[in-house]
């Protein structure tokens, strides 16, 4: 129980630095609702840890909820990390474009 409520002011003081970061316009709103999304599941993980291991198990999955978590964090993980690994090639490719166009407009 005290690991529950440790993990409940955590996420709640992280929700309240998202607040903070949102009025302060230091985050984007779509920043903003995915980190909301995000700790709010977070939140609903932690309280309903016990029902959510009863409705796991009754899907035939032989690991607590926790660990199905991670599971699916982790695969969420990879595919934000593909995500960002084609934006980067992306913006390379940008960089790239810029510096030959203004190597020739330098040459002119």
């Amino acid at each position: 129980m005290f690991q529950v409520i440790i993990a409940i002011v955590v996420i709640v003081f992280f929700l309240a630095k998202l607040f903070w970061q949102k009025n302060k316009k230091a985050i984007s709103i779509g920043e903003f609702y995915f980190w909301l999304i995000f700790w709010l599941a977070s939140l609903v993980l932690v309280v309903f840890l016990k029902q959510l291991d009863a409705f796991v198990s009754s899907l035939g999955f032989s690991v607590p909820a926790i660990q199905v978590a991670a599971y699916l964090a982790i695969a969420v993980l990879f595919y934000l990390i593909f995500r960002v690994r084609l934006k980067l090639e992306k913006t390379q490719e940008d960089l790239t474009k810029l510096n030959e166009a203004l190597t020739k407009l330098v040459k002119k």
